[in-house]
């Protein structure tokens, strides 16, 4: 049973009465919304490959479970930030907005934290006169409990997840979450079973299924090729889509100290880091998507 009153949401168990207070992540229990917008930048099959179509009806949530260090989102996913309170009935009425403006799905960005509500207000937009009937993405950083995610079964369509790390030390180092890879394979497994084999329309967009994103770190193509052996070792590659990500910029980090914990990501990656990964990727059977190293830049963040 999901809980608010002792919040047990997500792998920190953090166990804190939302209903009365903030949890770690920085949400009470009321939904916080920051931005809803068309969203052209993710993958083609999550938003189209043209910016004639209406993209991905995103719905990105304050506050986060995992706080990365380098996030190009921390303006709206920090403990301080904060969002446009709504309910489960007014966040269906936007889910429903989105639809009839005519988006490909929608897309709920660091959902984890309002797992609850989320389900009660798809059940809302479902049940409604002209209910909600595009695919749901559930756009996730990863740190998610596999029994939560069973609960999406019949809520979520498409899992579009990242697996950041394997090293323990590196999660616990820029995510503060040491027990991340464990919990990442985990919860990958159970989105696959939950989705089954990815399903595209004849335009290509999905219906059903799950992308892998994986964000190439500077100075640690080590642990990205170690991550994408520990998916497929956890899946079979056949039946996901992988997104390798090579957008990764310095420009969110913390200032740099004289003790920088983050010398080694104070740069953006190299052709060679990259293509070392990508070539493991290849290796390994995996379907996706690679980006130009152009990518690795702010202007592909939304305006917070």
């Amino acid at each position: 049973m999901l809980e608010l009153e002792k919040c047990n949401i997500c792998p920190r168990m953090c166990l804190i009465d939302r209903t009365a207070g903030n949890g770690y992540c920085g949400a009470s229990s009321e939904i916080e919304v920051a931005k809803i917008m068309h969203h052209h930048w993710e993958e083609p099959p999550i938003s189209g490959d043209s910016m004639v179509c209406k993209g991905s009806g995103t719905i990105f949530f304050a506050h986060c479970s995992l706080g990365c260090v380098y996030c190009q989102n921390g303006k709206i996913s920090r403990r301080t930030a904060s969002g446009e309170k709504m309910t489960p009935q007014e966040l269906a009425d936007e889910m429903l907005i989105l639809q009839a403006q005519g988006v490909y799905n929608i897309n709920c960005v660091s959902p984890t934290h309002y797992t609850p509500q989320i389900i009660e207000a798809v059940r809302i937009a479902k049940s409604a006169d002209d209910p909600l009937t595009i695919p749901v993405v559930w756009n996730t950083g990863g740190y998610e409990l596999p029994e939560v995610i069973e609960k999406l079964a019949g809520t979520v369509d498409i899992f579009l997840t990242d697996f950041k790390y394997v090293s323990p030390s590196l999660a616990k180092l820029y995510s503060s979450a040491e027990n991340y890879p464990e919990y990442a394979a985990l919860s990958l497994k159970k989105m696959v079973e939950i989705t089954g084999e990815c399903v595209l329309d004849e335009n290509g967009i999905m219906q059903k299924g799950v992308i892998v994103r994986h964000l190439v770190l500077p100075g640690h193509r080590d642990d990205s090729i170690s991550v994408l052996r520990k998916i497929a070792e956890t899946v079979d590659p056949k039946k996901i889509k992988l997104s390798l990500m090579a957008q990764y910029t310095p420009e969110f980090l913390p200032q740099k100290t004289e003790d920088d914990r983050y010398t080694k990501i104070r740069r953006k990656i190299t052709t060679f880091e990259y293509e070392k990964v990508a070539s493991e990727a290849e290796r390994l059977g995996f379907d996706g998507y690679m980006q130009e190293r152009s990518s690795a830049t702010s202007k592909f963040t939304p305006d917070f």
